[in-house]
């Protein structure tokens, strides 16, 4: 009766043991996968950033500015804007709930731009904010279901996507459409084009090539589906005859613009994630030619080899925007508010500068930058409180800030020696 007994407290032992974590009685390779799928998955850490050479004067003699929106490596640069952000023009349109995310930009013409309204509506504008046409060829169920648009140009055919699985093609000078499209599900990306071709990306990850002239479908290249959706649009671009996105995942995947054939891929979580969390984000690809570099908002920001995926370096940097790259730096902006300058052959933080401390503490973590440009001397961040912040380039001192909306609205975008802001309702030109 004894042995029994001592049998059934060692088996309760053991089995206590073996389902305690701290007991450390866990098979050692097992944990060290668990651990690390964890990590990588659920970890939420706070870095908590301090200030680096935060008076240090950069160096930017070799800057170059230009003048080009339309890029498909992604990166501007450092864009021609001389003005003093006096209000010029204002380019009315029906507002919308951008969902707290203003992730679309105009199309811009020598004599004017193109922007869609609430029901989804493709409106051309003269440079005197005059319209020169407006289209819709939306359903009335469709147009209660607040249809969002992408646009790329290729030659004067404007190329359309939407958030309703819809894509097609509108002859830029009537606004008559030329074809149209539907897919199995809704698109999720900016578009590119490449010769006779366009790409973009659905809701499922998926990859599709079109022909410009007819819209039929080339080929396309699946990568893992989710569960769930985030708010930002996937990112690619485009390299010689190669492609690269990175989907809602994480995944960066290259691909042969002639074949459809996959190059390589490089997962930047886990391949175990299903259902990431909703407000997973990467900002958008930019390259210059020799290396990827993006960041997201779980504090990893990569340089990527553009011809074996391999990875070249990765900071600790938590930031959903896209970087600018100007000459051998990187600058990005922190979903927290801080400035980063980085060296962009070895990753190196060249400076650190805190830009929200203009904001008092109980106010800043409700704030948020929602994008930023650069002009020759200086740099522009649109924040989530409608504000403006424009900072000194070689410094990063905050020289002025602005109030422009009420609340959230897009990325300030340079253009032609001006500045355009979206707000719900109008687009804003600056002189």
């Amino acid at each position: 009766m004894i042995r029994i007994f001592i049998f059934f407290l060692i088996s309760l032992i053991l089995a206590n043991c073996s389902l305690n974590e701290s007991s450390r009685i866990w098979n050692k390779k097992e944990k060290n996968k668990t651990d690390k799928n964890i990590k990588i998955i659920f970890d939420e850490k706070k870095i908590s950033y301090k200030e680096l050479n935060p008076n240090i004067i950069l160096n930017l003699s070799e800057v170059n500015t230009q003048n080009n929106i339309l890029d498909n490596k992604n990166n501007l640069g450092n864009q021609n804007y001389t003005g003093k952000l006096k209000k010029f023009k204002n380019f009315k349109f029906s507002k919308f709930n951008f969902e707290n995310d203003i992730d679309f930009k105009p199309l811009f013409l020598k004599d004017g731009i193109i922007f869609f309204d609430s029901k989804g509506s493709v409106i051309r504008f003269n440079n005197n904010q005059k319209i020169i046409w407006k289209k819709n060829y939306y359903s009335k169920f469709e147009k209660k279901n607040n249809p969002k648009l992408l646009f790329a140009l290729s030659g004067n055919k404007l190329i359309v996507v939407d958030n309703l699985s819809n894509l097609f093609l509108i002859d830029i000078d009537s606004g008559n459409l030329i074809w149209r499209k539907k897919n199995d599900y809704p698109f999720n990306s900016e578009i590119k084009t490449f010769a006779d071709k366009f790409f973009a990306i659905d809701l499922k990850n998926v990859l599709r090539c079109y022909f410009i002239k007819d819209g039929s479908e080339c080929w396309n290249v699946e990568t893992d589906k989710t569960l769930t959706i985030t708010n930002s649009k996937n990112s690619l671009i485009i390299v010689d005859s190669f492609i690269y996105f990175i989907n809602n995942l994480g995944d960066l995947t290259a691909v042969d613009i002639l074949s459809g054939d996959l190059v390589w891929q490089q997962p930047t979580q886990s391949s175990d994630i299903v259902n990431i969390t909703y407000n997973f984000k990467n900002s958008k690809l930019v390259s210059e030619g020799k290396s990827i570099f993006f960041s997201n908002n779980k504090n990893e920001f990569y340089s990527i080899d553009l011809k074996n995926g391999s990875i070249n370096w990765i900071n600790d940097i938590s930031s959903s925007l896209t970087p600018i790259l100007i000459d051998k730096l990187i600058v990005s902006i922190s979903d927290n508010g801080f400035l980063f300058v980085i060296d962009k052959e070895k990753g190196n933080i060249i400076k650190i500068k805190d830009i929200y401390k203009i904001y008092k503490d109980k106010h800043r973590k409700k704030i948020k930058p929602t994008g930023f440009s650069i002009s020759q001397d200086k740099i522009y961040i649109s924040n989530s409180d409608g504000k403006l912040i424009i900072l000194e380039l070689k410094t990063g001192n905050v020289l002025k800030v602005e109030k422009i909306a009420k609340k959230i609205m897009s990325k300030p975008i340079l253009y032609n020696n001006h500045l355009f802001l979206i707000k719900n309702g109008a687009i804003i030109q600056y002189k």
